[in-house]
């Protein structure tokens, strides 16, 4: 009789039945240590990211900005200009378009803006005296008196929850302008060198690896620039939209307010609906209340055609993110980076979701390979037990 591998040999003794089996687990102390090693590895990256977080958020804008570039110079290299030429050709390009339309929007809204300001002290006085729209605010709520305590008690920055002094905000304005030159030139260097780079990494790995690696790094680059694409033409859409309507009801700051609104809607969900209420309230103040009902309107109408009509038609299938997803996203990223924490939510999302569905592809993959239940054992011929 043949003994197969793992089948007692003898019966068992009585008195261990019944009895728990004990296991001797080994550990090597290579083991442990590198154990220790990761942990500590894994500790000092995290601090250094948290000590070089700024910088590391200018680097990821860049590669988004880069991504949502690269379309247009791989366009230029399908038709045989070399790839350092196409790259400073799309840079380039992109520059001088921001800056015809600077050129072209900001003679009306730096007036729009100048007149605004200087209506300003008209609407709080009619807001003192209980007149206009908003004159019930005084008359029932007294919040004229209540925002004078406030300035009286914690300075005018009290009123919008700011306290910062002038060295500070000084600071943030050099360092935003510090993140704007250095997000240019990191995006142009990528454009320029991001792709030898890639193909240099992968390079170093084994085929079959690589072969995964790239699957992943196209997946990931289709969402980022489907959607940095999208979002800055549905952004567009919203402003030019929202300009006509309000030089349709008669707004004397229809640019300044249309711009507001393009901005606003780069952020995802909230974005809409925040302009949506500020610029309801501005016409509200600065005509009359049906006219600012009739904005109000057209902004709630013109949410729903972009969420069920503009973004499934511009995204497609580049972002499969649901609504639930994309608003915990953006609640997270605004928590954790501020404004450039909601815009970069969704990219950065849908970069895990991408490597998330290719390690379960590789975990599939696995499965079919070796299928649990098989019994490989041979059995032995005939009159041989």
């Amino acid at each position: 009789m043949t003994i197969l591998p793992g089948s007692p040999t003898e019966a068992p003794d009585r008195q261990d039945v019944g009895r728990p089996e004990t296991r001797v687990i080994a550990i090597r102390a290579s083991t442990v240590l590198s154990v220790l090693g990761i942990t500590v590895l894994v500790g000092l990256i995290l601090v250094l990211a948290y000590l070089a977080w700024q910088v590391l958020t200018w680097i990821l804008v860049a590669i988004i900005l880069a991504s949502a570039l690269n379309p247009a110079v791989e366009t230029f290299q399908r038709r045989g200009v070399r790839r350092a030429y196409a790259a400073s050709i799309v840079f380039v390009i992109a520059i001088l378009s921001m800056t015809a339309v600077g050129f072209l929007i900001l003679p009306p809204l730096v007036t729009q803006v100048s007149s605004f300001v200087e209506a300003v002290p008209d609407f709080i006085d009619d807001l003192t005296r209980g007149r206009g729209p908003l004159g019930w605010l005084q008359d029932d709520y007294q919040i004229v008196d209540r925002i004078r305590e406030t300035i009286e008690s914690q300075g005018p920055g009290g009123v919008l929850g700011l306290s910062l002094p002038v060295l500070d905000i000084v600071r943030s304005v050099v360092t935003a302008v510090v993140g704007v030159i250095t997000i240019i030139f990191l995006t142009y260097f990528m454009l320029l060198e991001g792709p030898r780079m890639i193909q240099g990494g992968l390079g170093l790995l084994a085929p079959q690896t690589r072969v995964r690696y790239e699957r992943v790094g196209n997946e990931i680059y289709k969402t980022i620039s489907g959607y940095v694409t999208g979002n800055l033409l549905i952004s567009l859409v919203a402003g030019v939209v929202s300009t006509a309507v309000l030089f349709g009801v008669g707004s004397d700051y229809a640019i300044a307010l249309g711009l507001l609104v393009a901005i606003l809607d780069l952020i995802p969900l909230a974005g809409a609906t925040l302009a949506a209420i500020i610029v309801s309230t501005v016409v509200l103040i600065e005509t009359d209340w049906v006219r600012g009902v009739i904005v109000a309107g057209f902004f709630l109408a013109y949410q729903q055609f972009e969420n069920h009509v503009l973004q499934p038609l511009v995204y497609g299938r580049t972002v499969e993110l649901s609504p639930l997803t994309v608003l915990l996203a953006v609640l997270i990223g605004a928590q954790l980076a501020g404004v450039l924490g909601a815009l970069m939510a969704i990219p950065v999302v849908g970069t895990l979701l991408a490597i998330s569905r290719e390690l379960l592809h590789y975990r599939r993959e696995a499965a079919i390979a070796t299928p649990p239940g098989v019994d490989l054992r041979i059995d032995p011929p005939v009159g041989e037990e």
